[in-house]
Order: C-alpha cells, then sequence, then structure tokens
C-alpha cells in the first residue's frame, strides 16, 4: 500500500470550491505514479525496455469530493495480477481516516513498439505487494451505450487534438479523455453531484486526431462517447 497526505489546491477545484472529477482522476493518477517511481519501476525502468502500462477503465464511487484547502490522504494499491493485465484500487481519506472517494482501475503491461500486450514479469509481481481488493461496487470493465426510444441523443462540437492533450507515450492521456467527456455536459449537469463514474478507453487518439463527443442520456444514466469522424469509439464515460 502507498499513501500520502495532500492538501486540495485551487487549481484542482470547480467554481463552486469541490474538486473537479477530472482533478480526481490527476491526484489518482500522480499517485500511482509516486508508487512506481520510488519502488524504482516507474516511467525510466519500463522505457528502457521499450515496456508501459496502459489504463483500460476507471470505475469511481463518490460518498463526497472534497473542499478547497481540505487534508486528504491520498492512496494506492494493485490488487490482482494475471498474464498482461492488472488490477490497482485507488481511494480519498478525510481526515478521520474515514473514506470518501473509492476507485478500481484495470490495466495492461504493453509493448510499445510491437503495440501488443505481453506478459508482466515475474519482477513486478515481487515488487508490488498486492493487497485485499476495497469493499465497493465492482461493475463490467465495459461501459456499453444506451439504445432505444427512450434514449435522447445529442452530439457536440468536434474538438482537434492538440500537444498539450498527450503525455510522454505520445498519446491522449487518459485524464484528457476524461475532460473532454465532462466538458461536454458541463453546461447542462452538475458534474460535482454524480456519486459513481465510469470510463471504459478503446483505442488511443493521437496528436491531430478529430474527436466528436456524443452524448446518450437515459433517467439518471449520462453516457458520454468519444469518437472519430467514422463513429470509431475512443472511450465511453458514464455517470450516475
Amino acid at each position: 500500500m502507498f499513501e500520502y497526505d495532500s492538501r486540495i489546491g485551487f487549481s484542482q477545484c470547480d467554481a463552486e470550491k469541490r474538486l473537479m472529477l477530472s482533478g480526481l482522476i490527476d491526484i489518482f493518477q500522480d499517485c500511482s505514479t509516486f508508487q512506481s517511481e520510488d519502488l524504482g519501476v516507474g516511467f525510466d525502468f519500463l522505457k528502457d525496455q521499450g515496456l508501459a502500462w496502459v489504463i483500460n477503465y476507471w470505475e469511481i464511487d463518490i460518498e463526497r469530493l472534497p473542499v478547497l484547502c481540505e487534508w486528504v490522504t491520498v492512496g494506492t494499491f494493485p490488487h490482482g495480477m494475471k498474464g498482461f493485465l492488472a488490477n490497482r484500487n485507488f481511494y480519498l481519506k478525510n481526515k478521520a481516516g474515514e473514506y470518501i472517494v473509492k476507485a478500481n482501475t484495470l490495466w495492461t503491461f504493453l509493448n510499445l513498439k510491437e503495440a501488443t500486450p505481453v506478459r508482466i514479469p515475474q519482477e513486478l509481481y515481487n515488487i508490488y505487494q498486492m493487497e485485499e481488493k476495497l469493499d465497493m461496487n465492482y461493475g463490467s470493465r465495459k461501459v456499453t451505450i444506451p439504445e432505444g426510444e427512450e434514449v435522447e441523443v445529442s452530439g457536440r462540437d468536434s474538438i482537434v487534438i492538440q500537444r498539450h492533450h498527450l503525455d510522454s507515450n505520445k498519446h491522449v492521456n487518459n485524464g484528457q479523455y476524461v475532460k473532454l467527456a465532462l466538458a461536454a455536459v458541463e453546461d447542462e449537469f452538475d458534474i460535482a453531484a454524480c456519486r459513481r463514474f465510469r470510463i471504459d478507453y478503446r483505442k488511443q487518439a493521437m496528436l491531430g486526431d478529430i474527436i466528436v463527443p456524443w452524448v446518450y442520456k437515459q433517467n439518471n444514466r449520462i453516457v458520454i462517447a468519444l469518437k472519430d469522424e467514422q463513429d470509431g469509439i475512443f472511450s465511453v464515460a458514464e455517470m450516475e
């Protein structure tokens, strides 16, 4: 288990001084990066071998989002590795040590040159210590797009991928897909009222790619699909 104490900053908050959902993803992403770097198996270690971890899926249960200047404990740990896949939990605790956010993720271990999954080496099993998974709502890793006459569907303005969307692997960072999805609905919904969020990554977007957000509304469920111009899917996010 890896954790550290942190304070919610102004740049991470929305207009109501609450941590943004996209800011939460960034905090969790940093947390797993800190753990890997501290264990000596971070970006440089993997890059030298032509390897990388690529995230496939987030699911997040939210009791509440912390507010500006609130102290929180940020934590993460892997709870399973098999073949080329790994599961990792994340959490936020308040100052009293109570969980306010829990998350689960699925990752693929990738050969960058071949762009194919490879078996996780025994060395990483030994370095990362597996923990018992958090008690939370675990769903299917595939976010479905709702269909039927009761579903309201609408498109949004297209987005051209710029350099600021990219990470060190030269493709769109997983947190950027979340920001783009939420931006497509932020004028219509109180995103801070979301109590469960999931996102399923389908394919990588690169510099110059065009993303078209499509929004599907069905009762209390909102799905945002980020598509290319041929209706191919980059990611599908769900808010409840």
